[in-house]
């Protein structure tokens, strides 16, 4: 097993002894800036992240509600790129050894070329790839270039994926598999679908590898409701409006407050809170 599954492997084996839920959040390469978000991944990964999902910006970023797909805009306007990306989890590397799962569209990957995008995601320390707008179908390719480079290839699944669906992603499943809290776009709610948890028990009784939860998870207490029924939670647009609101000079801080609470909240200690 490489050192990139070994992370993933490692993280989740530690939150099952340690009987909680692992916390994973978004950070965005280029937003608000460069060096922002190359800064970011130090503060989530000190303030108790168990993982990252780090978003590449896209042009049309079709799963992403309006806070991502502002913050899309303006980390395209800085020049963020899968190359920039790619130095920013090498510089990450030398001092961290938390996974990231790089979350990108289709079309900058293949732009960037599969082959070469494995070879360096392996040089640099990448951990594996969320890719929302690639089927299982058409993902046979990417997955077998990741597989034969010790990447995992992180599937995702919707409320509205059958259990044939689920079975087939469960075959191929690794490092984890994605579990689309909702049928939409990303974006904070304020409730989660009652839709969820038949859902996950569904997710849980096709596939073996750990699910994490995203899309709509924007609360502490939905992260302590998940406790039990999933293996993680991805928070994203809570976190990029935290940064959209914050003066620069706080960004740090208000970030490291956020991911500390929500950490907190992965043993299911908030889950009475309403």
């Amino acid at each position: 097993m490489s050192g990139q599954q070994d992370r993933l492997a490692a993280t989740f084996a530690r939150l099952k002894q340690e009987g909680r839920l692992g916390f994973f959040p978004y950070v965005m390469a280029g937003y608000p800036d460069r060096e922002s978000s190359a800064r970011l991944l130090d503060v989530v990964a000190e303030a108790g992240a168990d993982g990252i999902e780090l978003g590449i910006p896209f042009s049309d970023p079709l799963a992403d509600g309006v806070t991502v797909q502002r913050a899309s805009t303006i980390a395209l306007e800085n020049g963020a790129s899968v190359a920039d990306a790619l130095e920013i989890v090498a510089d990450f590397r030398q001092r961290h050894d938390v996974p990231i799962a790089m979350m990108s569209y289709v079309n900058p990957l293949l732009a960037y070329g599969f082959e070469k995008l494995c070879e360096d995601a392996v040089r640099v320390g990448l951990d594996g790839f969320i890719v929302p707008d690639l089927s299982i179908e058409e993902a046979a390719d990417f997955q077998a270039r990741c597989a034969s480079a010790g990447l995992s290839y992180i599937y995702l699944v919707a409320p509205t994926s059958t259990d044939n669906r689920l079975r087939m992603v469960g075959q191929r499943a690794s490092g984890f598999v994605y579990c689309v809290a909702l049928v939409g776009t990303t974006g904070a709610r304020r409730e989660l679908s009652d839709e969820l948890t038949p859902f996950l028990a569904r997710a849980r009784a096709a596939i073996s590898a750990p699910l994490v939860v995203g899309f709509g998870i924007s609360t502490p207490t939905h992260v302590a409701n998940m406790v039990g029924k999933a293996d993680g939670a991805i928070v994203a647009s809570a976190l990029v409006d935290a940064i959209e609101k914050s003066p620069p000079d706080k960004v740090d801080e208000v970030v490291a407050d956020l991911v500390k609470m929500f950490r907190a909240a992965t043993t299911g200690a908030t889950a009475v809170a309403r």
